[in-house]
């Protein structure tokens, strides 16, 4: 008997959501397949049925996380400066939050900001520093670090801006800098 698309597709959510979870509390390398099925029900043959491991699981993971991204921005005419932003509004979905949360979390995973970087940024931040073609990497860094260490924060603090001031905080810092908020 085949099962419902349906049942198959939230199945599979449940074992996401609880592996997420899971990596949230610890490294990739303490979760067994055992405690991840355990935690959303389900025999570790229903774990199999969907993964070969624990690490096609977490590819699976960012993949699916990149792919919304990536769909999210699609149409957007953005200019460099808007691209993080456009992004981090993009990861404001709370479908996405908590494999978000996982992937960036204190246990999360560095190639997930690597490919981050490189499928989501690397065409899209066409910054102007063509003047110094030595400091670019070190410039795009910094503004994809920077965005992404304010949007933990701002999840860590439960969203206690709007996305809207949120965003505009973001503007602010990367036009002027954080002096004109000491100055007040």
């Amino acid at each position: 008997m085949k099962k419902k698309p349906e049942i198959t597709k939230k199945t599979k959510r449940n074992i996401v959501d609880n592996f997420c979870e899971l990596y949230m509390e610890k490294p990739i390398e303490k979760i067994s397949i055992q405690e991840i099925t355990n935690r959303a029900g389900y025999n570790r043959s229903t774990f199999y049925q969907y993964f070969s491991d624990i690490y096609e699981l977490l590819t699976y993971v960012e993949d699916e996380l990149l792919s919304y991204i990536k769909r999210g921005l699609e149409n957007e005419q953005s200019s460099a400066k808007e691209a993080v932003n456009n992004a981090l509004s993009c990861l404001d979905e709370e479908k996405y939050m908590l494999s978000f949360q996982a992937l960036l979390g204190d246990y999360g995973s560095v190639r997930f900001l690597d490919r981050l970087k490189k499928e989501v940024f690397q065409d899209r931040l066409k910054l102007d520093y063509s003047k110094n073609d030595l400091l670019t990497p070190y410039l795009i860094e910094f503004q994809i670090a920077t965005s992404f260490s304010l949007f933990r924060l701002w999840i860590q603090r439960n969203k206690d801006l709007s996305s809207g001031e949120f965003s505009q905080l973001v503007d602010t810092l990367y036009r002027t800098g954080a002096s004109l908020y000491f100055e007040k």
